[in-house]
């Protein structure tokens, strides 16, 4: 462990997880907008399901956890199965099961009363949503990791968490140390390095 103790995002998951620092993913802007302000963290393992998460959660998550710690669930993204069956030349996979694991998860973390996204019917809100969403017809293109990051920014932003865990919300680490530049057409204009939104990141408050 290096630097100050500071807040842990957990990505914990199958191979949505385990790439989503691949073709621009959503691990990766994540990682960009908490980059002063908490530490992400990427447990992802390439074919992995509950069955096998729940063996290894003790070892994932220490067992006291804080009370401040907060949970979102992705619910089963759709397929492409037509891209599946090209490239793997045959898939146990549908679109229509993934139906039926997101719905169950939608359901399960409605009753026990855990945030989640409905992954599956995010990535379809557009016309071309089976090319433009996936590298091989199961996991996600950059033009899919930005739903997934629009979602989950929506999410954590309307929780009513204390505190909120938006990265607009949380401050800069060492932030009091940042220095003072002067932009503005007189020179008189001070801004603080630390607060500065980069064109890149605008798209994300």
């Amino acid at each position: 462990m290096v630097g100050p103790n500071r807040p842990q995002i957990v990505l914990f998951g199958s191979s949505i997880v385990q790439f989503s620092y691949s073709h621009e993913g959503w691990g990766s802007i994540l990682t960009d907008l908490y980059s002063c302000k908490a530490d992400i963290v990427l447990r992802g393992y390439g074919g992995w399901n509950t069955r096998l998460a729940l063996q290894v959660l003790d070892q994932i998550f220490p067992k006291s956890l804080s009370e401040k710690t907060r949970i979102l669930v992705l619910s089963t993204p759709p397929v492409n199965e037509e891209q599946i069956i090209k490239l793997f030349g045959s898939s146990r996979r549908s679109n229509e099961s993934s139906h039926i694991y997101s719905e169950a998860c939608i359901k399960m973390c409605k009753e026990l009363g855990i945030k989640v996204i409905d992954l599956w019917t995010a990535l379809q809100n557009r016309d071309d949503w089976l090319t433009a969403h996936f590298t091989d017809g199961v996991h996600l293109t950059a033009e899919a990791s930005k739903v997934v990051v629009k979602e989950i920014l929506k999410v954590v932003k309307e929780a009513d968490w204390e505190p909120n865990l938006h990265w607009k919300s949380l401050p800069n680490e060492f932030a009091q140390y940042s220095p003072t530049i002067f932009v503005g057409p007189n020179g008189n204009t001070p801004v603080i390095v630390a607060d500065l939104d980069l064109d890149w990141q605008a798209q994300w408050i």
